[in-house]
This record gives C-alpha cells, structure tokens and sequence, in this order.
C-alpha cells in the first residue's frame, strides 16, 4: 500500500496537528514502510502457532486478566461532589481542543 502525501495530510488533520513539508514527506516514507512491513508479515503461515496472551514469558493465559465480576462503586452524587464543574449528572471539563 502506498502512503501519499495527501493521506498523511488528511491522518495529520484528523489528529488536529500541523506538519511542515519535510515532516510530511518523511512521515509519508515511514508509514509507507511500516505497511510495507505489516503486508509481509501477514504473508506468514501463524496457522499451527498457538494463540497468546503474554509474550513475555511462560505463564498462564489469565495471569494478566481477572474474572469480570460485578462490585460496589460510588453512587452519582458522591462522585460529582468534588467535581468544581458538573451538570446533567457528568463532569464538566474546559474545551481543549480548537478547531
């Protein structure tokens, strides 16, 4: 897959940055290399290796995950009450983001 200027411009206005005209070339080439890469690896035959949860080191598969279980939280009000801003039972935060 070919990564164009145009796409690394329109990924860069997504994330509401500004990139120069060198920025944008050698953002162009390093994602251009990167799918490039990604494309060859699924050309690899995975299908006899066992699927994993770590990576790391030999452990259990749910060494890392617990069992989803249902459990007391704070109510509403108690979590607003510290809140400076809040309203129709959210916290209120500034904009952050201009666009």
């Amino acid at each position: 897959m070919k990564i164009t200027e145009k796409d690394v411009r329109y990924v860069a206005a997504l994330a509401n940055l500004e990139l120069t005209d060198a920025e944008v070339l050698r953002l162009a080439a390093d994602m251009d290399s990167i799918l490039t890469y990604v494309e060859k690896l699924n050309e690899l035959d995975t299908s006899a290796v066992e699927p994993m949860a770590q990576v790391l080191y030999d452990a259990p598969e749910d060494v890392a995950m617990r069992a989803d279980s249902e459990r007391a939280s704070f109510a509403q009000e108690k979590a607003l009450s510290n809140a400076p801003e809040s309203g129709a039972g959210h916290f209120k935060v500034s904009k952050v983001i201009e666009r």
